[in-house]
């Protein structure tokens, strides 16, 4: 017997005989619902939308926030922020239904999103407060690019569509179609591979900035 056969011999009696008992894994698995919040980290706040903004204000998630009460409120919203860090007012907007009907007047505007894109703005489809991520699915209306190109990622998330957990977001498309590509974006890009020091912008926006409405 090879080294390599004694080894994985000694394993198998290790582990002992092993049956498939698919009654069993279905009560195992029921199980661990019974009671979830035993399992589920606690947010960070009691509102949703105060949790989610904790969360993604975060120094590891690091990004910024801003609220609107209205989504008619965005085009103001980013020419504060793009005024804020001396940017032209020139956007990449995602091709969404709505935002183009928003009033963007004094914006240079252009669908397409440049490989050195300085600024973005997109529409996110959900938020989840446990993690503070935005989802996307991508469509006709959300390019997949649009989400990692730019230097900066703003993106129009309405309050209503802020979820707790990650598993709601699951609840939440179960039996849907499924897009083709589903993007779950946590945060500006950033990897500590060099010294273990955060850099941003490594493989994706440096800076993500979400703007809230409420309505």
């Amino acid at each position: 017997m090879s080294a390599r056969e004694t080894i994985l011999a000694a394993v198998r009696a290790a582990l002992g005989p092993r049956t498939a008992d698919a009654a069993r894994i279905r009560r195992d698995a029921a199980a661990l619902l019974d009671d979830p919040a035993s399992t589920r980290p606690a947010l960070l706040a009691t509102s949703l939308v105060d949790a989610f903004v904790a969360r993604v204000t975060t120094p590891k998630v690091a990004a910024t926030v801003d609220r609107i009460a209205r989504a008619d409120e965005l085009p103001a919203a980013v020419r504060r922020y793009l005024d804020a860090r001396g940017l032209a007012p020139a956007i990449a907007l995602q091709p969404a239904a709505a935002l183009r009907a928003l009033d963007w007047t004094g914006f240079e505007v252009h669908d397409a999103v440049a490989p050195d894109e300085t600024a973005a703005v997109g529409l996110a489809r959900w938020g989840i407060a446990e993690t503070g991520s935005l989802v996307f699915h991508s469509d006709a209306e959300t390019p997949v690019l649009a989400h990692f190109l730019p230097l900066h990622h703003l993106v129009l998330l309405r309050a209503g569509r802020i979820l707790a957990y990650l598993e709601d977001y699951a609840r939440a498309v179960e039996g849907a179609k499924p897009p083709r590509n589903a993007n779950l974006v946590t945060g500006a890009s950033g990897t500590t591979d060099i010294e273990g020091s955060l850099v941003l912008g490594a493989h994706g926006p440096r800076h993500l900035h979400v703007v809230i409405a409420v309505a």
